[in-house]
């Protein structure tokens, strides 16, 4: 290695709370300079949570530089990693050294697309669908993943992602496979996207850190250790060894946990649900830039898709707020003074809006839990359509996916895109010395064996106080204890 090169290395270097020291390559360090990444320096990770944890300030920028870390040493770990005098050497072009280097970019750039406050304001371009329903359109999700891998494929211009990457050979298709989780390598892409992946390992960790709270806890030095991959038919595979089981349970259960009482609290997730519900209404009334307007912009103007972040959506919310725009939406207005200033809105509580741990493979109970939540929430709005009046307002917000432990067999096999369940992305495999390899879920030993078959139902749904306190004196909720 030059003297140049290690001059290089040692000042492409970014301090991490978590790792330490983290080293970049010279298309890291350009890409990590460009306008659409110094963006999630102003995207919370966590939405709305700072309301609750006001620590949790930290941000999408630091999250994906982790993932990237986490993406390398998974790869040391199993073998598959090239020396660093061959990852920042940009004339090395070997087939190892080119899989090293994209596996990195695409776990740095996987939250690329990500949208205000994360997933917050995505769920609102989602339900809307501009581009999702046009005609002509893919048909694709308006989601961050999609938005991401718009940007990594065409911004082939100075200071572009998709410019950067060719500068340095690397191809933004195979680049964009990876985000997406659609790569040729089964290998990259359960790194990426599964059970137990880069992405998850650094945000349970990271989001416990700056909440102050244990959920996330697992040992991530132990678990590392353990990859390994593992040959199915044509194809490499990523598995955990068996002496790593118990920490794999650790992992699993923390995310759970982390999910169930962090997430889903409703404590905070009533801000996320009220800025959804904002944002949605100023789509409707455009508001607020479009999913094709994101895209032109990116296309044309990434300054101005720079500006597309947190401090925007507050900015906007509180400019319409002031100049009277929301005075003809007192419902909306209303949302936005609580947003703005985190006080008023409650918590509805009753019988049929309980946390339930329901059995993954009993649909009609799943079903029936789901339907009762939901005639829950039509009875409330029938009750204020007739007794309420104009300016009261409940968000239900009903979950979208079941929290789970892991999926459990009997829900992969119902799944399954690969005639050999081992090749399914997502699950975790576990490998031993003879040789076998076995899903999480057919591991009879496992605490996950067990707890495989139960997903965490958290419906929520909030009020205005005037519609809370309408509810609960004709004792269609519950009060407060």
């Amino acid at each position: 290695m030059e003297v140049n090169d290690l001059q290089n290395l040692k000042s492409h270097v970014v301090f991490d709370p978590l790792y330490g020291f983290i080293k970049l390559t010279q298309v890291e360090y350009e890409i990590i300079h460009s306008p659409f990444y110094q963006r999630l320096r102003w995207i919370k990770q966590l939405g709305f949570s700072f309301y609750v944890f006001p620590g949790a300030e930290h941000s999408r920028f630091g999250h994906s530089i982790g993932v990237m870390y986490n993406a390398h040493k998974i790869l040391q770990s199993c073998g598959r990693g090239v020396p660093n005098s061959q990852l920042i050497d940009d004339k090395c072009v070997s087939d190892k050294a080119i899989y090293h280097k994209s596996v990195r970019l695409g776990a740095l750039l996987h939250d690329i697309g990500t949208f205000c406050f994360s997933h917050t304001t995505e769920a609102a371009y989602i339900t809307f669908g501009e581009t999702t329903n046009s005609k002509g359109g893919k048909g694709l999700s308006d989601d961050h993943e999609n938005l991401g891998s718009f940007i990594i494929k065409n911004t082939d211009y100075d200071g572009g992602i998709t410019y950067i990457l060719k500068k340095y050979g690397l191809d933004p298709q195979t680049i964009s496979d990876l985000v997406k989780g659609t790569h040729r390598s089964y290998l990259a892409n359960q790194i990426l996207h599964s059970e137990i992946d880069c992405d998850r390992m650094d945000y349970l960790l990271r989001d416990a850190h700056y909440t102050g709270l244990k959920y996330g806890a697992y040992d991530r030095d132990y678990l590392l250790y353990h990859f390994q991959v593992k040959k199915v038919g044509k194809h490499d595979i990523l598995t955990i060894k068996n002496n790593a089981i118990h920490c794999v349970e650790d992992f699993l259960m923390s995310r759970f946990a982390w999910y169930s009482q962090v997430i889903r609290s409703a404590r905070g997730a009533k801000y996320d649900a009220i800025a959804e519900t904002i944002c949605f209404h100023f789509l409707e009334k455009g508001m607020i830039y479009k999913y094709s307007d994101l895209l032109e912009m990116i296309s044309n103007n990434p300054m101005k898709f720079f500006g597309f972040n947190d401090n925007f959506f507050l900015s906007i919310v509180a400019k319409h707020y002031s100049s009277g725009d929301l005075d003809k939406y007192p419902k909306i207005k209303e949302m936005a003074h609580i947003l703005l200033l985190e006080r008023g809105a409650r918590t509805i509580r009753c019988d049929d809006l309980q946390q339930t741990l329901i059995h993954q493979g009993e649909s009609a109970n799943t079903e029936k839990n789901i339907k009762k939540a939901e005639t829950k929430v039509d009875e409330i709005n029938e009750f204020l359509k007739k007794h309420g009046n104009k300016d009261d307002w409940i968000i239900s917000d009903l979950p979208k996916k079941p929290i789970i432990f892991a999926k459990s067999k009997e829900q992969i096999i119902k799944s399954k895109s690969q005639e050999n369940l081992l090749l399914e992305r997502d699950p975790v495999k576990i490998s031993y010395d003879n040789g076998d390899i076995k899903l999480l879920a057919e591991v009879e030993n496992s605490i996950i064996s067990s707890l495989q078959n139960f997903n965490n139902y958290i419906p929520n749904v909030f009020a205005s106080n005037t519609a809370y306190e309408l509810l609960v004196d004709a004792k269609i909720i519950d009060g407060e204890i």
